[in-house]
């Protein structure tokens, strides 16, 4: 899923990340930042952002989208997970939607739910992306053996992955492997809604 550049526009009901994520983003961000030695300024860099906007986000201000994040992850070379995950015990979590923080696209048209406790690093994430009518999503390549898992639970969606271009339709499902740049694109009337299921090789 970086999850890419949305052509839709933006959605006036796409959340914002509540206080709790944005402090625990800011807190994973600057720690995976300094373990590796890198200043602000190369992390904006190798990021394709500018300070301030990394200086605002370790500080816990601002509203990251989820382009911003993965492009984050992907230089600092970690999880998108683990941007989003606080230390905690096992046992049993319940995850309501009214208490959710989903991440949206720049343009609103596409948002992303995690459907996991975020807690510490993990080999499989699960998702629920939401497409607007005519929303499409472009994704830069994960880590090398990363694969992506989808259904369709609503809607008409194209799929584009290393080995082509795929139509699926409600209940329809797809595998592939994620390690190469990939796009979705919702192509009914309809919001569309997938669920993912995303493995890691950690």
């Amino acid at each position: 899923m970086t999850l890419g550049t949305s052509t839709t526009a933006p959605r006036p009901d796409a959340p914002p990340l509540d206080d709790g994520l944005a402090s625990v983003v800011a807190a994973n961000v600057r720690s995976f930042r300094l373990r590796q030695g890198l200043s602000l300024d190369l992390l904006a860099s190798l990021a394709g952002s500018d300070r301030a906007t990394l200086e605002a986000l370790e500080a816990g201000g601002g509203q990251p989208t989820i382009e911003a994040l993965w492009k984050i992850a992907k230089a600092l070379d970690v999880p998108f997970s683990s941007l989003l995950s606080s230390v905690g015990s096992g046992g049993t979590t319940v995850i309501r939607r009214a208490e959710s923080s989903p991440l949206a696209s720049d343009g609103g048209g596409f948002t992303s739910r995690a459907l996991f406790p975020l807690e510490g690093e993990r080999q499989v994430e699960f998702y629920e992306l939401r497409l607007a009518p005519g929303a499409h999503e472009e994704a830069d390549a994960h880590a090398a053996g990363t694969t992506e898992n989808l259904l369709v639970s609503s809607g008409a969606v194209e799929v584009v992955t290393g080995d082509g271009a795929y139509r699926l339709w409600q209940g329809d499902a797809i595998q592939f492997d994620a390690d190469a740049s990939h796009a979705y694109r919702n192509v009914g009337e309809e919001e569309a809604v997938l669920y993912l299921v995303m493995t890691y090789i950690l």
